[in-house]
């Protein structure tokens, strides 16, 4: 599995994300306990900018092991959003 997750890494890097998706979700559907597996699904739904997705896998990545990297891949988000809307609101 430590193989095709880098496989995957490699796609969303280089832009597949659409696939890296799908191989994501496959993953989850053959055992939904692992915490990398959301982290990446959210990295990939990030660069979709599907923010609502990103943070919705980050969290459960998050619950997973409080300790994974989605902790500070979602604050980041979070972060990016509230910078916009307040824009927003000054326009």
């Amino acid at each position: 599995m430590k193989e095709s997750l880098t496989d995957i890494k490699l796609l969303i890097n280089k832009g597949n994300v659409s696939t890296a998706i799908d191989l994501l979700n496959q993953l989850i559907a053959q055992d939904s306990t692992k915490a990398e597996v959301y982290y990446l699904l959210g990295n990939a739904y990030r660069k979709q900018g599907n923010w609502q997705g990103a943070l919705n896998n980050y969290q459960e990545a998050i619950d997973l092991d409080p300790e994974s990297p989605a902790n500070e891949a979602k604050n980041m988000v979070l972060d990016i959003l509230n910078f916009y809307n307040k824009d927003m609101f000054n326009q």
